[in-house]
Order: structure tokens, then C-alpha cells, then sequence
């Protein structure tokens, strides 16, 4: 059974492939595969239109490795965080936002097991990274919180956002082989714009993704103005210093036009929420077409001298750039209470 191959990490040709040598009809092909994506199928004998000689055929042949719910935790603002296990005993965190009085419910969700980044204020950064996630352990992820989100909200999910454990980007082939996934008709369907793909910034790979055609939005984990204090809290900035990735980000806007691009920057006291900071989050903005900023409230990590900003600095700093044309919205930590918040995933 260990040495089987799953089946969900084939491509269509392969399948075809696979049910002509069979003897098998095409249209097999696609049945599976509407099983597997659209259905979330995660055993051959839920198949139930396929005849039971080919389900048998199908377990010998390959296995389904879906994740499982290891734990729910429900915050007292209604965000969900779930603990999944994978197939080989890792464990990985999603979490679900909802907004019901918008009619957004976004799911956070990861890409590695653990990161090797070591930003200084994320509890995840302080894990060893041990492995990427494969596409269908990145999909399996918003297919579960899906279904918990109609049973919860009765409405499905909304938004996908890369923002989970780990670095979407150093997870490179799995994480675009997911979005072809999430939005393919035979899966999911959802509209590209509905997917976000979250970086500390990596130059290189957010060219590669303009060069790929991406057409999900780009978020980057900004959280400082000037190489010096980036440096200091996010060691990826040494070798992808805010004048690269700003090159970076003016290419990306260029080939993808309709992709948004978003700056995340986490509020920390007496370190990056001056006005002075604002002046130089500024003027990186005003060298992009169109960017807008979130300004996240920080949440405490164990072992992290940084502190949350105070609220009216947070909003005098929201209020300078929104004047001066810059989009910038306040984001209110969510699931604090249940370690669910922005930079809190650690497996507890």
C-alpha cells in the first residue's frame, strides 16, 4: 500500500493513458476526476458509478492520501482553526475567516510543514521546515474548510489566501499546480481573482510567477520600509532587498495588469509605526502602479519582544496614506484567543 502512487498526482493524460491500457473507456477518465476534485472523493468505493471490477482495479493500482482533521479549535469571534494531519503523520493549520455581513468567508492555508524563513515575530519561522506540501494536501485543505464553512455559515468559501505555514514561493510547484486546481471547472471553479499568494518576497520566484501567467493576486509580507529594519526581523531581505523586490513587483504588475498587489505590513510598537515609517511605506507605494496596504494588528508570540502598536497609531498611520491616495485598511486580528491569528500557527 506505501509503495502505491496516489492517484490524485496525475495529470488527465496520465489517467487516460492509464484506462486505455485497461481497456477502458475515456470518459472513465473524467468520472474520477470529478470524483477526486469536484467531489472530494477520498476512497475509490465512493465511486459509485464506476463498476465495482474498476474500483477494485483502482485500489490495487494507486491510493488516495487525503488529509484529516486533527483538531478543531472555535475562537468567540467565529474564526475556526483546524489542525490537519497528512499522510505521514506531520501536522499542518488552516484557518477559516468569515465575515457573514459581507458574504466573505476566507480560508488561510499552508504550504510547507513548518518554514524555513525564521521571520523573528512569526511562531511559525520558529519551526524547522520539513517538508512541502503536494498539491492535493494544499487543495484537500480549502475542500475541507469548504464543506465546515456551509455546515457553519450555510455559504461556501469565498477567498483563498496563501498565508498559512510556511513560504508559498519556496513551494513552488505544488502551490500552482493547487491554483490550477482550486480553479479548474472540474474542481472547484473558483475565479482566480478569489485566490491570493502571499511572500516574504523572493525576487526571482515573483517573476517566475508573472512569467507564468499567474492571474491570482500577489500579496508581500512588507512589515518594514527600509533594508535596515527588514533585515532585522525578516533575514530573506538580505538577499531580496526592497529595491529588488520593488523591480520585481513593477514586472509582475506588467505582465499580469488585473492581478492586485497588496503590501501586508504588521503594526509593531516603537519599531515600524512612526509617521516617518509612513513616509517611506509611501514612497515604496508611489513607485507601483497600484498597491494597496493592510496593516495588520501584531498578536503575541512566545519568546518575541515585539508589541502591537498602539490602536491610534495604527490609525494615524492608516489615515497619512489613505490621504495621499494609498489604499490602506486596518485588519483586526481574528482568533487570537485560539492562536489562529496572523504569525500564531504552530501546531497547538
Amino acid at each position: 500500500m506505501g509503495l502505491q502512487q496516489d492517484i490524485r498526482l496525475l495529470e488527465m493524460e496520465d489517467l487516460l493513458a492509464y484506462f486505455k491500457a485497461k481497456g477502458a473507456p475515456k470518459f472513465r477518465a473524467k468520472q474520477v476526476f470529478e470524483w477526486l476534485w469536484k467531489k472530494g472523493a477520498h476512497s475509490f468505493a465512493e465511486m459509485t458509478n464506476l463498476s465495482k471490477k474498476l474500483r477494485e482495479q483502482l485500489e490495487e493500482d494507486f491510493c488516495i492520501r487525503p488529509i484529516t482533521l486533527d483538531m478543531e479549535q472555535r475562537s468567540n469571534d467565529g474564526t475556526i482553526k483546524n489542525r490537519f494531519r497528512l499522510h505521514d503523520g506531520h501536522l499542518i493549520e488552516s484557518v477559516l475567516i468569515p465575515v457573514p455581513s459581507q458574504n466573505r468567508f476566507t480560508v488561510c492555508i499552508s504550504s510547507q510543514v513548518g518554514c524555513s524563513l525564521s521571520c523573528s515575530f512569526c511562531a511559525t519561522g520558529k519551526m524547522k521546515r520539513l517538508r512541502n506540501l503536494d498539491a492535493p494536501e494544499i487543495y484537500d485543505q480549502v475542500l475541507l474548510v469548504n464543506r465546515q464553512c456551509e455546515e457553519t455559515y450555510g455559504h461556501p468559501i469565498t477567498n483563498v489566501v496563501y498565508m498559512g505555514m510556511g513560504e508559498p514561493l519556496l513551494a513552488y510547484r505544488p502551490v500552482l499546480k493547487s491554483v490550477e486546481l482550486l480553479t479548474a471547472p472540474w474542481a472547484l471553479d473558483m475565479a482566480p481573482r478569489r485566490l491570493t499568494i502571499s511572500t516574504a518576497g523572493i525576487a526571482k520566484m515573483i517573476k517566475r510567477l508573472a512569467d507564468d501567467g499567474i492571474r491570482s493576486n500577489l500579496a508581500l509580507s512588507l512589515h518594514a520600509a527600509d533594508d535596515s529594519k527588514r533585515n532585522e526581523i525578516m533575514p530573506i531581505n538580505e538577499q531580496n532587498n526592497l529595491e529588488t523586490l520593488i523591480e520585481a513587483l513593477q514586472y509582475f504588475y506588467e505582465q499580469t495588469k488585473d492581478s492586485k498587489l497588496t503590501f501586508e505590513y504588521i503594526a509593531f510598537k516603537d519599531f515600524n509605526d512612526s509617521i516617518e515609517d509612513a513616509q517611506k511605506l509611501l514612497a515604496l507605494c508611489q513607485q507601483l502602479p497600484k498597491v494597496k496596504v493592510n496593516i495588520i494588528e501584531y498578536n503575541p508570540v512566545e519568546g518575541v519582544t515585539l508589541t502591537k502598536a498602539a490602536a491610534e497609531k495604527i490609525d494615524r498611520f492608516s489615515e497619512y496614506l489613505n490621504r495621499r491616495g494609498v489604499p490602506c485598511t486596518v485588519r483586526r486580528s481574528r482568533g487570537k484567543d485560539i492562536d489562529a491569528a496572523c504569525g500564531q500557527l504552530a501546531n497547538k
